[in-house]
């Protein structure tokens, strides 16, 4: 799958950290909705 700017992101489902505790969301909860989407590598990895 690839995904290119101007194109709509595929659905996926995370753990979030929201209002003090983690909660499973789905990008389509957000639908019509502005989001931003911010990915790193995890913490302590060589990359």
């Amino acid at each position: 799958m690839s995904v290119r700017v101007g194109q709509v992101a595929p659905d996926f489902e995370a753990s979030a950290f929201v209002g003090g505790g983690f909660k499973d969301i789905k990008l389509s909860d957000y639908k019509d909705q502005w989001v931003v989407l911010c990915f790193y590598p995890g913490d302590f990895t060589f990359v």
